[in-house]
């Protein structure tokens, strides 16, 4: 059976830490703030003073915007060669307080969505090699992103080494930068690249694991990695509590017409673009959210006999019971119909493995 309501990622931010090194870049090559705000669409101010929080569409975008001004075909590079312990919030703490580079890829596995939620780590190890690849949510056109975050974890993982580390052999899935930028990612990222490569990945000696971290203050770390989960805690109830009161005033407001965003901000006291910018930190969209409300309300409804389905498709704001019957089938698998007349939705203990993302 599909899936069709499958849970968004969660919280399109960065820091404001993380974004602190791409504009230091910027300004290194005379691209003020100010400049990059208004080239990538933003509001005067939305930069400096630092943001606590940025949506990560426009920092995907500030890294385009900044590379086109300041004219540098690496700017992704330079931008990660200025990431340091505050660039990655609570999770640089974290980082420094690992026992070894094992302990601190798996704190990263766990703890880099505090610092942006621009992609996702993975670590696999095979015959004696170590495998990291980390899996950009953006496509493999945006270059710089994935050289600032390469080069950012070359230069952090020197710092925390207190040495050069060995470099890794590298696959990059865009294309490069052409053979005349070759020199660039060899000072950088002390190896060059295989480009248009499947995946982002860096592959190493698995021993690498095994070393010490100096200097680590591992009696910190039960302190910190409480910290940091309670911060998890407080991002997934922040992105549950917009997402209960959006359903609930779907709810309210289904019988009485077709509902719209700008009627839920109205019935929430929001504008719209802030109801949009909260489900979006949420890792949701409006019509996400919407259908999963229609599907649980249908699924009750469904479960009583003295209603039709053309009663059903009025109070599930639809015009046409047949619009209600195509957007049902998409998600249960089945119709209305054939959902009703199989149990599914009267019987006591049937029901509970068909409203998969719609909880």
């Amino acid at each position: 059976m599909p899936s069709p309501l499958p849970e968004p990622r969660h919280a399109a931010r960065v820091a404001g830490s993380y974004l602190l090194p791409l504009l230091e870049a910027a300004a290194a090559r005379s691209v003020p703030a100010a400049e990059l705000e208004r080239g990538a669409g933003l509001a005067a101010g939305a930069l400096w003073p630092l943001p606590e929080t940025l949506p990560a569409d426009d920092y995907v975008r500030l890294l385009e915007v900044g590379a086109r001004l300041a004219g540098d075909a690496h700017f992704g590079l330079h931008v990660g060669e200025r990431f340091k312990l505050g660039t990655y919030s609570v999770y640089g703490l974290i980082l420094l307080s690992c026992r070894d580079f094992g302990h601190a890829f798996e704190q990263t596995m766990r703890y880099e969505q505090l610092a942006h939620d621009l992609g996702r780590s993975a670590l696999h190890t095979a015959d004696g090699l170590a495998r990291y690849t980390w899996h950009s949510h953006y496509d493999a056109g945006q270059r710089h992103l994935a050289d600032s975050v390469f080069a950012g974890i070359r230069v952090f993982g020197n710092w925390l080494a207190g040495l050069t580390l060995p470099p890794a052999q590298l696959e990059l899935s865009h294309a490069g930068a052409g053979r005349d930028g070759d020199a660039e990612y060899l000072r950088v990222l002390g190896a060059l690249p295989r480009f248009g490569a499947p995946a982002n990945v860096a592959t190493f000696d698995a021993q690498l694991l095994a070393w010490p971290v100096p200097n680590a203050d591992v009696s910190l770390y039960p302190v910190l990695q409480q910290h940091a989960e309670q911060l998890l805690a407080l991002r997934a109830r922040a992105g549950a509590d917009i997402r209960v009161q959006v359903r609930g005033a779907i709810a309210r407001k289904l019988a009485e017409g077709q509902v719209r965003l700008a009627t839920i901000a109205e019935e929430l006291k929001l504008s719209p673009r802030t109801l949009q910018r909260k489900l979006s930190e949420a890792g949701a969209t409006f019509q996400q959210v919407l259908d999963q409300a229609r599907f649980a309300l249908a699924k009750d409804y469904l479960r009583q006999p003295g209603l039709s389905l053309v009663d059903i498709a009025f109070l599930l704001g639809y015009q046409e019971q047949s619009a209600f019957n195509h957007a049902f089938r998409e998600w249960a698998g089945v119709n209305p119909g054939a959902y009703r007349e199989r149990g599914i939705g009267t019987g006591g203990g049937t029901g509970g493995g068909t409203g998969t993302g719609a909880g």
